[in-house]
């Protein structure tokens, strides 16, 4: 299947001016004339479907070509496009909005959109905030964050606009022409695979097509459809390796346990207003195991075979923040102390759901010997998990985190530091030395190796004295002296000289780390000392 043409046959709706789209076509393809379909298409705004076969254009450098696919699966996802559009929350004016666009079925959709209003109407669903993926926007009209940049051009050169500092071309000091320019090196590649994609067919003939039908009439989905003479050798071969590399992968994972026979791995969860992408397997008993969406409670962490459970669930639940004693609060930050032996299946499902997103994880079911601290952001219909960690009651080493997760949509906003910040926090108020229990995941090695350099700059930052000692910055952090150590070697700050260990007072660190404080400003996403209430529990 030419990837082209889907992606051509799979737009619904041109957004640009009919005007704005030929200056384009006219300019990429050098031509001043356009092929008549494609101008007769651009007039009325949308692709022109005959009726025995669909037209798609495209462009090249020796001119305008055009090609046809007669499959019928084809025309049919032409005609039915199953991605749900993303629509903005809100009244924000968007200039795209006030396009007349003309559509043969627009009566038919408008009485759709009537019916489909009437039965929303006789559902009161103002009370439930709107469920959304967290990597989804509620406003259209966004702009790239770089100063100075109009939010033309992207990076690769394929889009007209961007949105983020990955994609802007002034951000990577190129203009948006620059970036439409390939490397020769590119262009080699280019003229590589064009060469060999030259040996392609045109389509499937009759005998094929036939042949390609009977296949898929006897064995149905338990085999995979035949794919040859639907697109070049080339990308076939591309695809083949694809799917070895993947089927390698989760070989492994069976391997080492992470994937079991008979069961499949949960892709997405329902959890509150979004839907999060899983990252690895969790234990969940069987018969939601299989299940590729499961349905999360977000205040009590019961999980659900579906969105109508759920539903009835949350018009009976009564819990609005987690169990347990609520220890910390500033703002709309709060954290709860919940026993594991008090609140036990609280906390085996909070184990559960976050082995989702935790590779190294092993306790699920025994969190009888653990005391957990888990971290929300409170509004008017509830606390809202944003992380948690788990501390072991009577830890021998001194562990003051076993197991720390931050929820995916709470990443990258300052909570995991502020998690890390509190279980230290805690251990002065014990007057011990901690440390997280290993193996850290990818992810906790960074936060924790990025709060200990934002600690020791500090400390130095603060210090008037000429010689320091690794234990007094120990007993002052509560930071394992093995830590503060290994820390100052990636910083560079530790060098042994005639017999002795010396700390650097590398200014150059501490002044920049000093800048980007000023800079950060009085962020709330910083754990007052004062707002804890808290005390040991016996025995630790």
């Amino acid at each position: 299947m030419q990837r082209r043409t889907l992606r051509i046959l799979l737009l619904k709706e041109i957004r640009p001016t009919a005007q704005k789209v030929m200056e384009t076509c006219r300019r990429d393809s050098g031509s001043p004339e356009l092929p008549p379909a494609l101008a007769r298409a651009l007039r009325v705004g949308h692709l022109h479907i005959h009726q025995n076969h669909i037209h798609s254009f495209q462009v090249s450098n020796s001119g305008w070509t055009s090609f046809s696919l007669d499959t019928p699966d084809l025309k049919r996802a032409a005609d039915h496009d199953e991605s749900p559009p993303l629509t903005p929350t809100g009244n924000a004016p968007s200039s795209e909005s006030e396009l007349d666009i003309s559509s043969p079925n627009a009566s038919h959709d408008e009485s759709q959109s009537k019916d489909q209003n009437n039965r929303d109407s006789d559902k009161d669903l103002s009370h439930r905030p709107k469920r959304r993926r967290c990597h989804e926007t509620y406003n259209f009209n966004m702009k790239c964050p770089t100063p100075g940049c109009n939010s033309l051009g992207h990076l690769t050169g394929k889009h007209e606009r961007h949105f983020a500092i990955s994609g802007c071309p002034l951000y990577h000091n190129l203009s948006a022409d620059e970036c439409k320019t390939p490397t020769p090196k590119q262009s080699r590649y280019k003229e590589q695979v064009t060469e060999i994609r030259k040996g392609r067919n045109s389509g499937l003939q009759k005998e094929q097509k036939e042949k390609h039908m009977e296949h898929r009439q006897t064995y149905g989905n338990t085999r995979e459809p035949l794919l040859e003479n639907i697109t070049s050798e080339y990308d076939l071969e591309l695809f083949r390796k694809a799917q070895a590399r993947a089927s390698e992968d989760l070989e492994k994972l069976r391997i080492q346990g992470q994937i079991t026979e008979g069961s499949n791995m949960i892709k997405t969860i329902v959890f509150g207003r979004y839907e999060l992408d899983t990252w690895y397997h969790s234990p969940y008993p069987e018969e939601y195991a299989r299940l590729g969406r499961l349905y999360v409670c977000e205040f009590c962490l019961k999980y659900m075979k579906s969105q109508t459970i759920l539903r009835r669930h949350m018009a009976k639940c009564v819990w609005k923040h987690p169990p347990g004693d609520e220890v910390y609060r500033k703002g709309s930050i709060s954290v709860f102390e919940v026993d594991g032996k008090k609140n036990k299946i609280y906390c085996q499902n909070l184990c559960l759901l976050a082995k989702l997103f935790l590779d190294h994880k092993t306790l699920y079911y025994d969190v009888e010997p653990f005391l957990f601290y888990v971290m929300t952001e409170a509004d008017n219909t509830g606390c809202h998990l944003v992380g948690y960690f788990s501390k072991e009651k009577n830890s021998f080493l001194n562990y003051n985190v076993s197991c720390i997760l931050t929820m995916p949509q709470y990443m990258r906003q300052g909570f995991g530091k502020m998690l890390i910040d509190f279980s230290y926090l805690l251990s002065k108020v014990e007057e011990k030395v901690g440390s997280p229990e290993r193996p850290l995941s990818d992810l906790g090695l960074i936060s924790y190796r990025s709060y200990w350099k934002e600690v020791l700059l500090r400390y130095m930052y603060n210090f008037q004295g000429k010689e320091i000692s690794i234990k007094e910055i120990s007993q002052e952090t509560a930071v394992n002296p093995v830590d503060i150590v290994s820390t100052l070697q990636s910083l560079q700050m530790l060098k042994y000289w005639k017999g002795k260990h010396l700390v650097l007072k590398r200014q150059d660190l501490i002044d920049e780390w000093k800048a980007k404080e000023i800079k950060r400003g009085n962020s709330n996403k910083t754990i007052d000392p004062s707002s804890l209430k808290w005390t040991p529990p016996k025995g630790t």
